[in-house]
């Protein structure tokens, strides 16, 4: 099979097209056909050994895909041959084939691309799970959600939308705050151009967001410690930027604020019933049209790289995924 493959931690410019042999069935594994595979900034950072999970070189990279099983484990009782399925491998989904565990495999609802679903599970996932289960949002909270036009940010608009939440978005420039703003944010901040917290404040009536989803940090994340609200909690999701905050404490004694820590990853082997409960919920979500993926761009595998570094220029709204099959 065709699969992108990471000889040796360095950087993903290092990925190169081989052909390999199919990985080995499990205990309680999916063979699943890719035919799409979700692009995440955590890409970059597993080929550079920077990520959370460390696999042994060489590998094959990849965190998210859709496409059709072709064989189950004899222990598989929820998942049949030629079912449409998304899934979230540990890694492995940059290949024509990847056999996943069964309890990170999902059915792709009816009418959704494959594109559609390798966009899906873990933008929608982290979301989902970081804004209801992390940050207990409640509906009529406001919530400031930073990278808005982002792959995860644009979900996160829309997930604090269907929950009930008012959302101020930013995002740098017109374009993609108008982009926010079709996928449900209520307000939009430049934050290129404007003061985060004095439009905050402003839009808030000076009390502030009761949650922040933070995917970027740097100095995002310091604007957001001093406009959340009292009581407010700010989920720190990752630093697409580049810079990893400090944290002054004295900041959050005095506001009595939560910062929460938030690797959607480990909740598939620490909570796996409350992923199930966070994924069935979108599932109905998209059924009921209030979620809408959005794919800026299809790949195809042996354009890797360029699409990573895509990725990375952070220009893209939405997501990027990789064509490696039918469907």
């Amino acid at each position: 099979m065709r699969a992108a493959v990471c000889p040796a931690v360095s950087s993903h410019k290092a990925l190169r097209l081989e052909d390999i042999p199919p990985p080995p069935m499990i205990p309680g594994g999916v063979r699943i056909r890719v035919a799409r595979a979700g692009l995440n900034f955590a890409d970059s950072l597993i080929t550079a050994g920077t990520y959370q999970e460390k696999p042994e070189p060489p590998f094959v990279p990849g965190f998210e895909l859709a496409g059709t099983v072709i064989e189950v484990a004899d222990d598989v009782s929820a998942v049949a041959v030629g079912d449409r399925v998304m899934a979230m491998p540990p890694h492995g989904a940059f290949a024509e084939e990847a056999v996943v565990p069964e309890g990170a495999v999902w059915p792709l609802a009816e009418g959704m691309s494959m594109a559609a679903g390798a966009a899906f599970p873990i933008a929608y996932g982290t979301s989902h799970f970081g804004l209801f289960d992390r940050a207990r949002l409640q509906p009529g909270e406001v919530v400031l959600v930073h990278g808005a036009a982002g792959g995860v940010g644009l979900t996160a608009v829309e997930c604090a939308k269907a929950g009930g939440a008012t959302v101020i978005a930013t995002a740098t420039g017109p374009e993609k705050l108008a982009i926010a703003a079709r996928h449900g944010a209520d307000h939009g901040i430049d934050s290129r151009a404007e003061d985060i917290r004095a439009r905050v404040l402003e839009l808030t009536g000076g009390r502030g967001a009761d949650v922040v989803y933070d995917p970027v940090g740097g100095p995002l994340f310091d604007a957001s410690l001093r406009c959340t609200a009292p009581d407010g909690r700010l989920l720190a999701v990752g630093f697409a930027s580049g810079t990893v905050p400090q944290i002054p404490a004295n900041r959050l004694l005095v506001k009595n604020l939560s910062v929460i820590g938030f690797y959607w990853g480990a909740y598939m082997r620490i909570a796996p019933a409350r992923v199930r409960s966070c994924m069935a919920e979108l599932a109905r979500w998209h059924d009921e049209g209030r979620l809408a993926p959005r794919v800026s761009a299809e790949f195809p595998l042996e354009d890797v790289v360029q699409a990573i570094d895509t990725l990375l220029g952070r220009g893209v709204t939405g997501k990027l995924v990789l064509t490696l099959g039918e469907g």
